[in-house]
């Protein structure tokens, strides 16, 4: 363990964000880094806790937390390095955008401020960059076998990474012009920088990697030439169909996909040239986001960066409460009200409240809603919503922002051809090492659970690489 007195001597710091009247004028990240000796006494607050729930319960990859915490208390920031890289493949992404459930499932947190897990993962991450010490393990021997991986998000990458270092050849396939997926193209450069991600794929690239972007496999190469060309295949394609809203009016100008405005937004700051005509803009506008999710909270820090003239945020369900109720104890994920860094930023928040319609005139120019009253969950957890007779009301609304989750994997040529079977939600069956219904193809991440969180993907990418090691070793 650390510090044994260190929870009691030391309080929760949270790291330092840049404040908000400075952030909102450009899109770099808004959170800073502590002091290495701020870090370290953070670090000192882990407890000798017998079963540590943070890394058994909380976290998926199953980071083993309380080691590398006592380490970073003992100043052995580089061997808290290595047992960090050894479940976790990209500790700087998730140390930036991860909820940390870790932190909900910290002992400490049962009556204190938990400790500050996910910063402390990200101080190790970085200082090791800083001091050189993440550097490219390329396989001591190669198999000769030929592994190809479809898509380029979490998933993807820590597949590729973990099969490559088995000695196998890996080719990665993304459909978009750059590599990174979600984390490309998804997640806001105020959240993860860019950079952060180029300097992972030199390493990747270093350990044997071959990235081809601009490829949509299942159109632009076949299934038949994957099967002629690689010994075994994995899917990592994501969920990428967006729920959408069936409502009078969905047809108006306005009206967009959340990602259709996150990735176009990281692609301007990419230094793409974006047509005029194709612009998707808050500047000036009466922004609604519709979803009350993380994606949604994106479109909010990118809706003011952009100037937008007012944003307001609804959602369906009720407005969780301030601290955990009964039937979420610790150390469950706890279903509680949280404000996010781009909602501080300016957003008007709406809980229980229903889209009938969208108004305007070829453009979208209101929305009318209707607020609902939600029941008790039943025995099973379920709850049913009634609409509040005489609620009805508009909202103005000059761009809609649709962020209502996503709802399975693209069923295109690549799942069609392949004949993959997908289950009643329409995603990947998988077996026990995530081999799909065909013989020789796997499947990972977001396509295989649904849409989920970055470390979770992260950890499916590594058991995928694990079932293909296995599987080719037995072929």
């Amino acid at each position: 363990m650390a510090k044994p007195t260190g929870f009691i001597e030391y309080t929760r710091e949270d790291a330092p964000k840049r404040l908000v009247h400075q952030r909102i004028h450009d899109f770099r990240e808004f959170e800073e880094l502590l002091s290495k000796d701020r870090a370290m006494k953070q670090a000192a607050r882990c407890m000798d806790c017998g079963v540590p729930s943070c890394h058994t319960f909380g976290c998926p990859t199953q980071n083993r937390i309380p080691d590398w915490n006592d380490l970073v208390y003992q100043n052995q920031w580089q061997m808290a390095l290595d047992i960090l890289h050894s479940t976790d493949n990209f500790p700087e992404f998730t140390g930036r955008v991860c909820p940390a459930p870790c932190e909900s499932a910290c002992t400490l947190g049962i009556n204190q401020p938990a400790v500050t897990i996910r910063q402390i993962e990200l101080q190790i991450i970085e200082r090791g960059w800083e001091k050189g010490w993440v550097v490219p393990q390329p396989a001591s021997f190669k198999t000769n076998k030929r592994v190809a991986v479809i898509g380029s998000g979490p998933a993807g990458l820590a597949a590729a990474q973990q099969i490559a270092r088995k000695g196998h050849k890996v080719i990665l396939f993304e459909k978009a012009d750059r590599v990174g997926g979600l984390l490309r193209y998804g997640i806001p450069d105020f959240k993860l920088g860019k950079h952060i991600i180029d300097r992972r794929l030199e390493q990747m690239s270093q350990e044997g990697i071959i990235f081809e972007t601009g490829v949509d496999v299942g159109v632009d190469i076949s299934v038949r030439y994957l099967q002629r060309s690689f010994d075994a295949v994995v899917i990592t394609a994501g969920s990428t169909i967006p729920r959408d809203l069936e409502v009078p009016g969905r047809d108006l100008k306005g009206i967009h996909f959340a990602m259709e405005f996150l990735t176009q937004q990281n692609k301007l700051n990419a230094g793409d040239n974006i047509p005029a005509v194709q612009k998707i803009s808050a500047k000036d506008k009466h922004v609604l986001i519709i979803g009350g999710g993380d994606t949604g909270s994106d479109c909010i820090g990118t809706s003011v960066r952009q100037k937008a003239r007012d944003v307001k945020q609804i959602e369906i369900l009720p407005k969780p409460p301030l601290e955990r109720t009964p039937d979420n104890p610790w150390p469950t994920w706890p279903e509680t009200l949280r404000t996010s860094s781009s909602q501080e930023e300016g957003c008007e928040r709406g809980w229980s409240i229903m889209t009938k319609e969208f108004i305007g005139n070829e453009i979208v120019e209101s929305v009318r809603a209707v607020r609902l009253k939600w029941s008790k969950p039943d025995k099973n957890g379920r709850r049913n919503f009634k609409e509040v007779p005489g609620s009805e009301f508009e909202l103005k609304a000059e761009l809609v922002l649709l962020a209502m989750g996503f709802i399975h994997v693209e069923h295109g040529p690549l799942v069609k051809d392949y004949h993959i079977d997908c289950d009643p939600r329409g995603n990947i069956i998988v077996d026990s090492n995530l081999m799909t219904t065909v013989p020789g193809v796997f499947a990972a991440g977001d396509c295989v659970m649904g849409a989920s969180l970055v470390v979770r993907a992260i950890h499916q990418g590594r058991k995928v690489a694990e079932g293909v090691d296995k599987y080719l070793n037995n072929v």
